[in-house]
């Protein structure tokens, strides 16, 4: 396949909106990084997000759709036939042009110690309302396989840092609801692996106390204390100490941090600020798992429009450099949107998109299924 114009979509585990971009790739190198965009939620509609994730807790079948759930998949899929037709004006692009949309969707539960990965959304769906290929359900075969089915970005990343020249070895971290570090030595191996909480729990809480949907600007957090021996609380959990790779799903330890980071007794800035702790925290305690220390850091993701988390990250993982995706030219925001392109094209080439070394699968593994209009 020569290379293929493809538009990749994410809704991450913050769920406040579909990202857009796109991306002229062979599924190897990249050839051109196109436009984005982005269709917020409202707050009617990450209600309805959170509480299909609330009904998805106790699952144990990837394809039920009881009816909390079912509502919402019909909902996630309309709003990304939404994002991609208002992307497709935007640029006086007509649906013919695009060869593929990779279709993420909205992460419900991720369980990988239980078999269990459910993103919402019906590629079946949207193909037929865009008119366009739809490569979706990226991380089930993965799973079945006996994968985490995550980090899946990794060989994106790999693809990406080809365009830079950059001393080597190179952390690329995601700071999302959940965050993830790839480790990019060279043409070694990739190594990869979620690192723990990202903005899921701080935004959480900050909800809960302020009614905001998050801190902006780490405003409240940079009022507040650390507590430090909550934070070494916090990381005695086992998870932290368990070698690369492993995945967890974004409420993964919300009474665990509640509990040993003895939140309830904390004000909003202390509270806030130790959360944000622990989110640096655990990159640093992953970065120490990594094969070689980075020589620096790129970092992409809503966490980087936090100064405070950022602040306490370049604190941690000192003397490394750290350099927002923007910075060096990339997209900070639609990182992992311009991702799922990429994967997309690769899934329709058979190429793998998940590693051993990246996802614990038994060996590189292709993904997704097709959905044709």
């Amino acid at each position: 396949m020569a290379r293929a114009v493809a538009i990749g979509l994410m809704s991450g585990t913050s769920y406040d909106g579909v990202d857009v971009a796109l991306v002229e790739t062979d599924g190897e190198g990249i050839g051109r990084l196109g436009p984005t965009g982005y269709r917020p939620y409202s707050d009617p509609e990450r209600d309805v997000v959170r509480r299909a994730i609330a009904a998805a807790a106790n699952l144990t079948e990837r394809s039920a759709r009881p009816a909390m759930l079912a509502k919402a998949e019909e909902m996630v899929t309309d709003m990304h036939a939404e994002a991609v037709e208002a992307f497709l004006a935007a640029n006086g692009m007509p649906a013919g042009d695009v060869a593929v949309v990779g279709f993420h969707g909205q992460t419900v539960l991720h369980r990988p110690d239980r078999g269990l990965t459910i993103q919402l959304g019906n590629g079946a769906a949207l193909a037929g309302r865009l008119g366009i290929p739809v490569v979706y359900d990226f991380r089930a075969a993965d799973v079945a396989a006996g994968g985490h089915g995550a980090p899946m970005v990794p060989v994106f990343h790999r693809a990406m840092l080809r365009l830079l020249k950059r001393a080597h070895p190179v952390g690329v971290l995601n700071l999302g609801g959940v965050a993830n570090v790839t480790f990019i030595d060279g043409n070694g191996e990739l190594v990869a692996c979620d690192t723990g909480p990202g903005n899921a729990l701080i935004d959480d809480f900050v909800r809960l106390r302020t009614g905001q949907p998050q801190d902006d600007g780490g405003r409240v957090a940079a009022a507040g204390n650390v507590d430090e021996a909550a934070v070494a609380r916090v990381l005695a959990h086992p998870f932290f100490s368990q070698p690369p790779p492993k995945s967890l799903d974004r409420n993964a330890f919300r009474h665990w941090v509640a509990e040993e980071g003895r939140l309830a007794s904390k004000s909003t800035p202390d509270g806030a600020a130790t959360l944000t702790a622990v989110t640096a925290a655990a990159v640093a305690r992953a970065a120490a798992a990594l094969p070689h220390p980075p020589a620096g850091w790129i970092v992409a993701g809503g966490g980087t429009r936090n100064p405070t988390l950022m602040r306490m990250l370049a604190q941690r993982l000192a003397p490394a450099p750290i350099e927002t995706a923007g910075a060096v030219g990339w997209s900070a925001d639609a990182l992992e949107a311009q991702a799922f392109a990429y994967l997309a094209v690769r899934a329709l080439k058979g190429l793998p998109l998940t590693f051993p070394s990246t996802t614990g699968v038994p060996r590189p593994l292709t993904g997704g299924i097709l959905a044709r209009p």
